[in-house]
Protein backbone atom coordinates (compact mmCIF):
# COMPACT_ATOMS: atom_id res chain seq x y z
CA UNK A 1 0.00 0.00 0.00
CA UNK A 2 3.07 2.42 -0.10
CA UNK A 3 6.76 2.29 -1.28
CA UNK A 4 7.91 0.00 -3.81
CA UNK A 5 4.74 -2.39 -3.21
CA UNK A 6 2.49 0.90 -4.54
CA UNK A 7 4.72 1.51 -7.27
CA UNK A 8 5.28 -1.57 -8.55
CA UNK A 9 1.24 -2.01 -8.58
CA UNK A 10 1.35 1.36 -10.40
CA UNK A 11 3.44 0.21 -13.22
CA UNK A 12 1.37 -2.95 -13.67
CA UNK A 13 -2.07 -1.06 -13.63
CA UNK A 14 -0.45 1.44 -16.23
CA UNK A 15 0.59 -1.47 -18.37
CA UNK A 16 -3.06 -2.91 -18.43
CA UNK A 17 -2.68 -5.84 -15.94
CA UNK A 18 -5.32 -6.80 -13.36
CA UNK A 19 -3.36 -6.00 -10.50
CA UNK A 20 -4.15 -7.66 -6.65
CA UNK A 21 -2.74 -5.88 -3.95
CA UNK A 22 -2.64 -6.61 0.13
CA UNK A 23 -1.75 -4.95 3.09
CA UNK A 24 -3.04 -5.32 6.84
CA UNK A 25 -4.65 -1.66 7.16
CA UNK A 26 -7.78 -1.74 4.60
CA UNK A 27 -7.86 2.48 4.76
CA UNK A 28 -4.46 2.47 3.49
CA UNK A 29 -5.37 0.43 0.70
CA UNK A 30 -8.28 1.87 -0.36
CA UNK A 31 -5.60 5.16 -0.73
CA UNK A 32 -3.79 2.96 -2.61
CA UNK A 33 -6.54 2.00 -5.05
CA UNK A 34 -7.59 5.58 -5.52
CA UNK A 35 -3.93 6.81 -6.12
CA UNK A 36 -3.21 3.96 -8.68
CA UNK A 37 -6.73 4.64 -10.44
CA UNK A 38 -5.45 8.16 -10.05
CA UNK A 39 -2.35 7.52 -11.95
CA UNK A 40 -3.08 4.37 -14.17
CA UNK A 41 -6.51 5.51 -15.23
CA UNK A 42 -9.95 4.80 -13.83
CA UNK A 43 -9.93 2.28 -16.62
CA UNK A 44 -7.68 0.09 -14.48
CA UNK A 45 -8.66 -2.94 -13.10
CA UNK A 46 -6.92 -2.86 -9.57
CA UNK A 47 -8.44 -4.72 -6.22
CA UNK A 48 -7.39 -4.81 -2.67
CA UNK A 49 -7.54 -7.74 -0.24
CA UNK A 50 -6.92 -6.56 3.32
CA UNK A 51 -5.22 -9.23 5.39
CA UNK A 52 -1.81 -9.95 7.47
CA UNK A 53 0.16 -12.53 5.85
CA UNK A 54 2.17 -12.72 8.87
CA UNK A 55 -1.18 -14.71 10.31
CA UNK A 56 -1.35 -18.21 8.53
CA UNK A 57 -5.08 -18.16 8.40
CA UNK A 58 -4.61 -14.46 6.05
CA UNK A 59 -2.31 -15.99 3.97
CA UNK A 60 -4.72 -19.02 3.38
CA UNK A 61 -7.41 -16.43 2.31
CA UNK A 62 -5.51 -14.30 0.48
CA UNK A 63 -4.49 -17.54 -1.78
CA UNK A 64 -8.52 -18.55 -2.00
CA UNK A 65 -9.13 -15.23 -2.89
CA UNK A 66 -6.56 -14.70 -5.59
CA UNK A 67 -7.46 -18.49 -6.53
CA UNK A 68 -11.32 -18.51 -6.88
CA UNK A 69 -11.55 -14.87 -8.16
CA UNK A 70 -8.84 -14.53 -10.76
CA UNK A 71 -7.49 -18.00 -11.49
CA UNK A 72 -4.55 -17.28 -9.78
CA UNK A 73 -1.84 -14.64 -10.66
CA UNK A 74 0.88 -14.28 -13.18
CA UNK A 75 3.20 -12.69 -11.51
CA UNK A 76 3.72 -12.11 -7.80
CA UNK A 77 5.49 -9.49 -6.15
CA UNK A 78 6.91 -10.18 -1.84
CA UNK A 79 7.41 -7.11 -0.68
CA UNK A 80 6.12 -7.30 2.47
CA UNK A 81 8.41 -6.48 5.45
CA UNK A 82 8.61 -5.47 9.10
CA UNK A 83 11.66 -3.19 9.92
CA UNK A 84 13.11 -3.70 14.46
CA UNK A 85 16.12 -0.82 14.65
CA UNK A 86 17.75 -2.33 17.31
CA UNK A 87 21.46 -3.40 18.02
CA UNK A 88 21.72 -7.55 18.79
CA UNK A 89 23.42 -6.45 22.40
CA UNK A 90 20.19 -4.88 23.18
CA UNK A 91 17.93 -7.80 21.69
CA UNK A 92 19.22 -10.54 24.08
CA UNK A 93 16.06 -11.32 26.12
CA UNK A 94 14.09 -9.88 22.84
CA UNK A 95 13.92 -13.17 20.58
CA UNK A 96 10.05 -12.67 19.78
CA UNK A 97 11.57 -9.27 17.61
CA UNK A 98 13.56 -11.90 15.31
CA UNK A 99 10.71 -14.51 15.13
CA UNK A 100 7.89 -11.64 14.39
CA UNK A 101 10.54 -10.36 11.83
CA UNK A 102 10.82 -13.19 10.07
CA UNK A 103 6.94 -14.45 10.26
CA UNK A 104 5.80 -11.39 8.10
CA UNK A 105 9.30 -11.18 6.17
CA UNK A 106 10.00 -14.58 5.49
CA UNK A 107 7.59 -16.89 6.03
CA UNK A 108 4.62 -15.10 5.16
CA UNK A 109 5.59 -14.56 1.79
CA UNK A 110 6.95 -18.34 1.17
CA UNK A 111 3.31 -18.94 2.35
CA UNK A 112 1.94 -16.87 0.02
CA UNK A 113 4.66 -18.09 -2.83
CA UNK A 114 4.01 -22.07 -1.65
CA UNK A 115 -0.21 -21.24 -1.82
CA UNK A 116 0.22 -19.59 -5.39
CA UNK A 117 2.95 -21.60 -7.26
CA UNK A 118 0.95 -24.60 -7.74
CA UNK A 119 -1.16 -22.79 -10.32
CA UNK A 120 1.31 -21.13 -11.86
CA UNK A 121 3.25 -24.87 -12.36
CA UNK A 122 -0.32 -25.77 -13.71
CA UNK A 123 -0.62 -22.88 -15.96
CA UNK A 124 3.19 -23.21 -17.59
CA UNK A 125 3.83 -19.81 -16.63
CA UNK A 126 4.57 -17.16 -14.09
CA UNK A 127 7.34 -15.20 -12.25
CA UNK A 128 7.73 -14.51 -8.59
CA UNK A 129 9.63 -11.55 -7.50
CA UNK A 130 10.94 -11.65 -4.05
CA UNK A 131 11.91 -7.69 -2.52
CA UNK A 132 15.06 -8.14 -0.83
CA UNK A 133 17.17 -5.33 0.76
CA UNK A 134 20.24 -3.46 0.41
CA UNK A 135 21.14 -4.31 3.42
CA UNK A 136 21.91 -7.64 2.92
CA UNK A 137 24.96 -6.68 0.74
CA UNK A 138 25.85 -4.41 3.32
CA UNK A 139 26.91 -3.63 7.12
CA UNK A 140 23.43 -2.19 8.36
CA UNK A 141 24.08 -1.98 12.01
CA UNK A 142 20.87 -2.63 14.21
CA UNK A 143 18.86 -4.33 11.48
CA UNK A 144 20.06 -7.84 12.07
CA UNK A 145 16.18 -9.17 12.62
CA UNK A 146 15.63 -7.39 9.34
CA UNK A 147 18.43 -8.10 7.17
CA UNK A 148 18.56 -11.87 8.25
CA UNK A 149 14.42 -11.93 6.97
CA UNK A 150 15.61 -10.42 3.71
CA UNK A 151 18.73 -12.40 2.85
Amino acid sequence: SSGIGLAAAIKFAEAGAITLICARDEAKLNEAVAEIKDKAGKQAQIHAFACDIADEAGCASLIEWCTTNFGGVDFLINNAGRSIRRAIESSYDRFHDFERTMQLNYFGCLRVTMGLLPGMVAKRKGHVVNISSIGVLTNAPRFSAYVASKA
